[in-house]
């Protein structure tokens, strides 16, 4: 078998976050996404713990932007999934999509 990541509930987040925003996937605009499309708050730190994390596993990969004088001559890290981490996180959706299937949950109507 092929070398397996499994995912917690929070990478799957940061990484299906990464890929809505394609080229624009930095930190801030990660923690954005999370917050507008999951109603969770993480903290900067968690994000960025998480994100190493992901990178140490080899889902993703960083870069550094050119330093812009609006961050104080700092560059932005952006982040991109990888094969392996699209592999990964599409592996876990499918587990979850076969353990709901023909489940209903009490009192929902759609999960």
């Amino acid at each position: 078998m092929p070398d397996v990541q499994t995912l917690g509930e929070f990478e799957q987040i940061v990484l299906l976050a990464i890929l809505r925003l394609g080229e624009n996937a930095y930190g801030v605009t990660i923690r954005e996404e999370i917050i507008a499309r999951t109603e969770r708050e993480p903290s900067p730190g968690a994000l960025y713990v998480t994100l190493d994390r992901l990178e140490e596993k080899g889902l993703v990969r960083s870069q550094f932007g050119d330093p812009t004088p609006q961050r104080g001559g700092r560059a932005k890290r952006f982040f991109s999934v990888n094969a392996k981490g699209v592999e990964s996180i599409a592996r876990a959706q499918r587990s979850y999509q076969r353990l709901m299937k023909g489940l209903k949950l009490p009192g929902v109507a759609h999960a």
